[in-house]
């Protein structure tokens, strides 16, 4: 079985963001795989453009992403402003991979990343996985409340 890697991108991935570039540097189409995993396994990012997921990288400061051999399995990424928030965004994994700790190795890597590790508080949204990151140690905003403002 091909061995699962683990790449952590420089803030705004722009290796991954302009050419494409997944482990060791090489050419992937590691643009392409990520929207193919987001259209096949998150329904919240279904149908993203090249450029709004090269907008998305560029904004966040804290990118990861899992392969085996050339197919992207797993991917999340941050943004922060380094000391009081941190929110984590588009944590995805392959469906056929999932239940095999591959979420929580994302997540639990984008908690270390140097713009995530020392922040006072880190913030996700989830609309049906709310039992995986509480099992990794994230609560209920009490009495906090979500608000959205939609355009």
């Amino acid at each position: 079985m091909t061995p699962i890697r683990l790449v952590c991108h420089a803030p705004g991935a722009p290796g991954l963001r302009w050419l494409g570039l997944g482990p060791d540097l090489r050419p992937s189409r590691a643009l392409l795989k990520l929207q193919r995993l987001f259209d096949r396994h998150a329904t919240w990012a279904r149908g993203r453009s090249f450029d709004q997921l090269r907008r998305l990288l560029a904004g966040s400061t804290a990118v990861v992403s899992l392969w085996r051999g050339k197919r992207l399995v797993a991917f999340g990424r941050a943004t922060s402003d380094g000391f009081s928030r941190a929110v984590l965004w588009d944590i995805v994994v392959a469906g056929d991979l999932q239940g095999r700790g591959f979420g929580r190795r994302i997540v639990e890597e984008l908690l270390h990343t140097p713009s995530v590790a020392g922040v006072e508080r880190i913030y996700l949204m989830t609309t049906n996985s709310a039992g995986f990151y509480r099992q990794l140690g994230f609560r209920d905003a009490d009495p906090q409340q979500l608000l959205v403002l939609k355009r």
